[in-house]
């Protein structure tokens, strides 16, 4: 686009040059015959080439004395008319004589006062002058002329002044030219940061369910690197986060027949609370292990995101727990009251029920928001005596809310928990790893969302939000 501007700007130049010239040398031209004409007149020499005189019939000749220019044949009874009057030289004041020229037009009347006048003028560059003019405003004028009281004559100059004679003047194309590469210019310059902008959202957005593995390189040049650089490192990136994966998954399955054989040699000890220690490091280590692994299978996002129902999904999922007699239950949604528009009708605005029998469909990882969600109750569990489950939803985000009961820990105290492996200073009785929350949370920003807790009547509420679009 910046080419093609630059080109229309060359050729704005020379099409508005060429013009400029080329009407200036028809003013030259038709100067230098004015100048030719004024001559011929007065010695009764032959007129300029392009120019002709034509003498009028005896009835013209008494319609020109008299004024009655619209009245001569061949002229416009609509045309305006333009008196010019061409006294002699100083020099040539007593042999010389005046000349009066009466210019006929359709539509135009000729100013005379912007004609170049200078002291020692001639009459020749007068008449000059006036030809230039009617060089100049295309109209295609009907003259008659006379010089002092000779006959009056037709002067037939369209060769001279005449639209047809005129050079093309490009000059308005090359002024709409100049404005076509002017907009595209500026709508580079301001699409410039647009570009930077919209790729700086788009990056900052790319973990999101969703979001493009790379990015094409478009824009200007710089974007295009900036964005080559970007993939070649989000590239470098996967390959990190895969090799970390393998690595893991290769620990945790050479970890797991040692585990075994651990397990199995320690049912030997006959120190039944020195087994019950051995087992439970044991079990803490694979936890562990288990625990980094599926972090890192969150943080790449192996998993396809589909359309699925985050209603059905709450469902099961509380089904589940509710069904080995857990004490989790699922809180009915509140029906949305919705605000409208005013009423050219009435100054109050209207309200709208959107009622809670809805299903909430949401473009997610169905086993990552399963993990998330399980992992919420289980902290509701271990840390409270009951978890209550609810739904919100609006047409941008949905939220997933997961109120515990009789919880000693604070809102703040839980989000400091958020960095991986912290655990609070009341849990030491409690089975954990301290990368439960840090899972819900990678989730969580995977969907374009957050995870946030806050202060309840009964204990600590989650509030596990989801972007829908």
């Amino acid at each position: 686009m910046v080419l093609a501007a630059l080109i229309m700007g060359g050729g704005t130049v020379w099409m508005w040059t060429k013009s400029t010239s080329d009407w200036r040398a028809h003013g030259t031209e038709a100067y230098d015959a004015g100048v030719t004409l004024y001559y011929a007149m007065q010695n009764g020499t032959a007129p300029p080439a392009g120019i002709e005189f034509v003498r009028l019939p005896a009835d013209d000749q008494i319609h020109a004395t008299s004024g009655s220019f619209r009245q001569i044949v061949g002229a416009s009874p609509a045309s305006r008319i333009t008196i010019v009057p061409i006294l002699p030289d100083a020099a040539n004041q007593i042999t010389g004589a005046s000349v009066t020229m009466a210019i006929l037009s359709p539509d135009l009347t000729y100013g005379l006062a912007d004609l170049p006048r200078r002291d020692g003028q001639t009459a020749a560059e007068t008449m000059g002058a006036i030809t230039r003019k009617l060089a100049t405003l295309c109209n295609d004028p009907f003259v008659v002329a006379r010089m002092g009281d000779a006959d009056w004559v037709e002067v037939e100059g369209d060769a001279v002044w005449g639209c047809a004679a005129a050079p093309p003047d490009r000059r308005i194309l090359a002024a709409l030219l100049a404005v076509v590469a002017t907009g595209i210019l500026m709508t580079v310059a301001l699409n410039l940061p647009v570009s930077f902008l919209s790729f700086a959202g788009q990056l900052r957005n790319r973990r999101r369910v969703g979001g493009p593995t790379r990015y094409d390189p478009t824009g200007p040049q710089e974007l295009q690197e900036i964005i080559t650089a970007v993939n070649s490192y989000l590239e470098i990136e996967r390959e990190q986060l895969a090799g970390r994966a393998a690595v893991l998954s290769g620990v945790s399955h050479d970890l797991g027949t040692p585990a075994t054989r651990l397990r199995l040699r320690a049912a030997l000890i006959q120190d039944a609370d020195l087994r019950r220690k051995f087992e439970t490091d044991i079990d803490s280590m694979t936890g562990i292990i288990e625990s980094v692994l599926t972090y890192t299978h969150v943080e790449m996002g192996a998993e396809e995101p589909r359309n699925l129902s985050l209603t059905s999904l709450l469902d099961a999922i509380v089904s589940n727990y509710q069904d080995v007699d857990r004490p989790v239950t699922l809180r009915k949604a509140k029906d949305v009251i919705v605000q409208g528009g005013k009423s050219i009708f009435m100054s109050r605005q209207g309200y709208g029920v959107v009622s809670n029998d809805r299903d909430t469909v949401v473009y997610g990882r169905p086993v990552s928001l399963e993990r998330a969600i399980t992992n919420l109750i289980e902290n509701a569990l271990k840390y409270g005596r009951r978890a209550t489950v609810s739904l919100e939803a609006n047409a941008h985000s949905a939220t997933i809310i997961i109120e515990d009961e009789g919880s000693e820990s604070s809102a703040a105290e839980i989000e400091e928990l958020l960095a991986p492996f912290q655990r609070g200073e009341n849990t030491k009785t409690i089975d954990g790893h301290g990368l439960g929350l840090t899972i819900v949370a990678t989730i969580a920003k995977l969907h374009g969302g957050r995870l946030t807790f806050e202060d309840s009547a009964t204990g600590v509420t989650a509030r596990l939000v989801i972007q829908r679009s």
